[in-house]
């Protein structure tokens, strides 16, 4: 375990490998945030999107999801401390009063992308931030949501499609434009691979789980928490393709959803029958993987196949 170094960006690289891994999320997060522009230029006129909008909103995207995670920091604070200690914050690497600073800097940071790039696309930014804000207060009842995990979950995983609604109007608003109509079966997907990748990275073997940590495994059991991820990639699968219907590539769409779901399928029943140790790495992987290949196919496949079809 690495020791703090307060005086150096060094503990700020291993907070970032710990907690949030630009090598891992990098790549997801472009993928969500160039889909969520692709699709929308797409439905409104047939083309790709702007280059400015693509970068506005990737890295308006990754700020959004580095808050989430130091909202997480706070809001677990206390059982971190309990049951995790080697986590940064827990064992000094990082503060809490830094990670706020750190918060509000990228809070600044997308105010600022917005300004410049089209102001009126503040009013859907204050849509995000205010969801966000009331997660990070667990929306004033926080116990009775660890009392009701569907409700907490679906409820947290809301901020998925409007993080997504918020890429999307780097698009549409610079155009003054309202949004696609088609948009919100996008939304939609996006809402339930949020459900897939939050169950994935949350349904570990008996031999690695934790005390203190409240896994799907552990609250619906292994078996039934691997099959209700795998159903919610079907779920995800058919989403995408009424999505892609909108943009006249659920063909296309279809048979990679398709294809890849059969994969993720086949990934559950594997975890389901071994229960061996580290295997609920796999379903995290295969969370990844599949949202890799859905905002690829959404993002990429509808003008490719208009132009080869045009």
């Amino acid at each position: 375990m690495a020791s703090p170094d307060p005086t150096g960006v060094r503990r700020w690289d291993i907070y970032q490998r710990e907690r949030f891994p630009l090598a891992a999320h990098g790549p997801l997060i472009l993928a969500f945030s160039f889909c969520a522009v692709s699709f929308s230029a797409h439905l409104r006129h047939g083309g790709w999107p702007r280059p400015g909008a693509a970068a506005v909103a990737f890295v308006s995207s990754l700020v959004f999801f580095l808050q989430l995670r130091i909202a997480d920091e706070f809001k677990d604070r206390e059982e971190d401390a309990r049951y995790r200690p080697y986590r940064p914050v827990p064992r000094g690497l990082v503060h809490l009063r830094e990670l706020g600073v750190l918060f509000a800097l990228g809070g600044l940071l997308q105010l600022a992308l917005a300004l410049w790039w089209s102001p009126p696309q503040v009013l859907v930014l204050l849509i995000a931030w205010t969801y966000l804000a009331l997660m990070s207060v667990e929306f004033g009842v926080r116990t009775w949501l660890k009392r009701h995990p569907i409700t907490y979950l679906w409820s947290h995983m809301l901020i998925m499609p409007l993080v997504d609604f918020y890429a999307t109007a780097c698009d549409w608003v610079p155009a003054h434009s309202p949004p696609p109509s088609g948009l919100w079966w996008f939304l939609a997907a996006s809402f339930a691979n949020g459900l897939v990748i939050e169950l994935g990275r949350k349904i570990r073997s008996p031999a690695d789980e934790e005390p203190g940590v409240e896994t799907y495994s552990v609250l619906w059991g292994p078996q039934a928490a691997a099959r209700t991820w795998a159903l919610l990639v079907v779920a995800t699968a058919v989403l995408g393709t009424l999505a892609a219907s909108r943009a006249h590539a659920a063909v296309p769409v279809g048979v990679a959803l398709g294809l890849g779901a059969a994969l993720c399928l086949a990934l559950g029943q594997r975890f389901r029958a071994r229960l061996a140790p580290r295997g609920g790495r796999r379903l995290e992987l295969g969370a990844g993987l599949w949202t890799l290949l859905l905002y690829g196919s959404l993002g990429l496949i509808p003008p490719l196949w208009e132009h080869w079809h045009g």
